[in-house]
């Protein structure tokens, strides 16, 4: 009979130690890594990430700044001189023509007017011409003298010379208002080309302009972003974000070891093992309930020793009681 209760007593201290162990030990330690692992983790991801940004940022600004200096290169003072230099001599030859032209310009109205008028002596003697050679056929038909038609083809020898000479007079002013129009067509086309020069001069001019200003916003623009990343970064890194949390550290205030002594619990009367075993669950209580750290080590092996030394002082009672 004292055996079989000897055996209740040992299995009964042993399950109250083990139960107190897993409490206090295995389940804070589970939590604990829980808690400490992933903010770590998190930590350090976040760090690697504006690391990164920063990186891609420093390279953003190496870029913008490359071509900012390609900018600077091809709008550079003498280029820009040069450019100048030649939309002022296409400006003064722009303005040659165009006075050329308009001065031709001018004087194709008197030019038209001589044409006109050299075509209506044309046409005047060439009229008399036809006249003249109507009344020769006339008077040849009507059988007139030898004199008279001596005389009419006289006239009309003299009204074809007259008609050829007005002929000549009105090739010769056709000739001058067609020089006259092609001059003044050419300075007129040599001003557009002109014009067009100084156009793709200037539009030249304002796109390197233009570009040197895009430029010079992009590389600060990109210097702002590499300033913001790198203080992003320089946060990450700081103490206050990488220093552990400082949960991970064990409390001062649980000591289980001194609780569960067997050595100083009195051995006789049979209200020992109950207030041993009160004690033990009171420990076991407080490494629950308090939300401290992880105990060590040598907490869980005072709590593994409070158990077994419950056990050895059941023994030995009911070993007494015999």
């Amino acid at each position: 009979m004292n055996d079989i209760l000897t055996r209740r007593a040992r299995r009964a201290t042993l399950g109250i130690a083990l139960s107190a162990a897993l409490v206090a030990g295995i389940a804070p330690v589970t939590a604990i890594a829980a808690e400490t692992s992933s903010p770590t983790g998190a930590v350090a991801l976040q760090t690697e990430d504006a690391a990164a940004a920063k990186d891609k940022a420093y390279a953003a600004m190496q870029e913008a700044l490359k071509n900012l200096e390609a900018a600077k290169d091809a709008a550079s003072l003498e280029k820009l001189a040069e450019i100048d230099d030649d939309i002022a001599a296409f400006q003064e030859i722009y303005d040659m023509v165009v006075t050329e032209a308009a001065k031709r310009r001018e004087r194709l109205p008197a030019m038209q007017a001589n044409v006109d008028a050299a075509q209506a002596k044309y046409e005047e003697a060439h009229n008399r011409t036809s006249g003249l050679q109507a009344e020769l056929n006339k008077a040849i038909d009507d059988g007139a003298s030898n004199e008279t038609i001596k005389q009419l083809r006289s006239e009309i020898m003299s009204a074809e010379r007259r008609e050829k000479s007005c002929e000549d007079d009105l090739h010769h002013c056709q000739r001058r208002l067609e020089s006259q129009e092609k001059q003044v067509q050419y300075f007129e086309s040599e001003a557009e080309e002109a014009k067009a020069h100084i156009d793709e001069d200037i539009a030249k001019r304002n796109a390197l302009l233009g570009d040197l200003e895009k430029a010079q916003a992009a590389y600060d623009d990109a210097c702002k972003a590499y300033e913001e990343a790198k203080a992003a970064a320089d946060k990450t890194t700081s103490p206050e974000i990488t220093k552990p949390a400082e949960t991970t550290k064990p409390s001062s205030s649980t000591q289980p070891a001194e609780t569960a002594q067997p050595a100083s619990s009195p051995a006789t009367g049979k209200d020992a093992p109950s207030s041993s075993t009160k004690q033990a669950n009171t420990t076991t209580g407080k490494l629950a309930n308090t939300g401290d750290t992880a105990p060590s080590a040598i907490t869980l092996a005072g709590i593994a020793a409070a158990g077994f030394g419950i056990a050895t002082a059941g023994v030995r009672r009911i070993k007494n009681s015999k």
